[in-house]
């Protein structure tokens, strides 16, 4: 999965911080890239004796948003999780200084498991398919019991008001996107449709969830988690820019996703019933989650699968704007930035059904 690097880095000055920062981590380097990784590229690093470990870094260039690609937040919530149930990497240093190799950038152990970039998780028994799916809803159930402030994350993030807080911040992150030119073709990227209609929708604070103050992954599904090799268990969640203090429908919607919402893959049919041997059935997953966690969602997951699309159409923006800009550090990104503006459609249908759901209460 690591190969060619797209975006270099200074490798020189790099050993050089090791050396003198973390002296566990022996150089001279061997340096690749990953072919994942949307936002924030990310590098694997071969030390001198064998080791293995992960580089994760900020784009270069002029940043469209100062809340995305948080690389120090990722570093600080694995550091905190580090003693508690939550799988997490080991996080080995920070470096904020921009001098190093451009950016800021953390590194963290690399973890040797299964990674399935598709939620299906073809290759492994029906039985098998079950156990690996049951595992990712408790490990985020686990997630969500950790009191913020026993892990020194109090401050990490506000208790009330997250979803106003997510429009304000998909807001202004949108508008930028959308400014964005094409170096190649001088378009800009766009606004998304319905836009606005999506934000007064979701903006009423009536349809809104009640708050619960749990920590939020930000970004939780199936190929942000690495499985042990042979048993049907997560050894660590990953990806933790967006991590903050908010409302954990986000986080279910977000892993739960590929049962209501195709995407570049075209997975939808894949997540109807019995389509896939042992693909548990999204009610399932709910059950699974209320008894790990506590929470019901039943009541409130039309609401947040109808968020989430909203807040995935902002994010595919965020990759058209990265592509139009060549930042993107994505091997796909030019196909994931093909399908900004169909998703927000998607997204506007996914509100409509809400919007009939509450007059039919009404």
């Amino acid at each position: 999965m690591a190969g060619e690097v797209r975006q270099p880095i200074d490798i020189p000055a790099l050993e050089r911080y090791i050396d003198q920062n973390v002296p566990e981590l022996k150089t001279p380097l061997d340096v690749k890239q990953f072919g994942f990784g949307q936002s924030n590229p990310t590098y694997l690093l071969k030390t001198a004796d064998g080791t293995q470990v992960v580089l994760r870094k900020k784009p270069p260039g002029k940043l469209l948003s100062k809340t995305a690609h948080m690389v120090e937040r990722e570093y600080k919530i694995i550091r905190a999780l580090g003693g508690t149930d939550v799988p997490v990497p080991k996080a080995y240093c920070l470096c904020e200084d921009v001098n190093v190799i451009g950016t800021a950038f953390y590194i963290m152990e690399f973890l040797d498991g299964r990674h399935f970039t598709d939620p299906s998780m073809p290759g492994v028994s029906p039985e098998e398919r079950t156990a690996l799916w049951k595992d990712a809803v408790r490990t985020l159930a686990k997630f969500h019991n950790v009191d913020p402030k026993s892990v020194g994350l109090d401050t990490f993030g506000k208790p009330t008001g997250f979803f106003d807080r997510q429009i304000k911040t998909f807001t202004t992150i949108s508008k930028a996107q959308a400014a964005v030119v094409d170096v190649d073709t001088k378009e800009p990227v766009g606004e998304l449709p319905h836009f606005n209609d999506m934000v007064a929708f979701f903006s009423q604070k009536s349809m809104q969830p009640l708050d619960r103050g749990t920590l939020v992954h930000g970004d939780y599904k199936i190929d942000n988690l690495m499985f042990h090799k042979t048993e049907p268990r997560v050894i660590g969640v990953l990806d933790w820019e967006m991590a903050t203090v908010g409302h954990p429908l986000s986080d279910f919607c977000n892993l739960t996703g590929p049962y209501v919402m195709d995407n570049a893959d075209s997975q939808l049919a894949l997540f109807a019933p019995g389509a896939v041997a042992g693909l548990p059935r999204r009610e399932e997953c709910i059950q699974w989650y209320a008894e790990a966690s506590g929470y019901d969602t039943s009541s409130d997951v039309t609401w947040g699968d109808a968020f989430f699309a909203f807040r995935g159409s902002v994010i595919m923006q965020g990759i058209a704007a990265r592509y139009a800009a060549r930042q993107a550090s994505s091997a796909r990104a030019g196909d994931y930035a093909k399908r900004a503006k169909p998703f927000a459609e998607y997204a506007w249908e996914r509100v409509k059904v809400v919007k009939r759901a509450g007059e039919g209460r009404l």
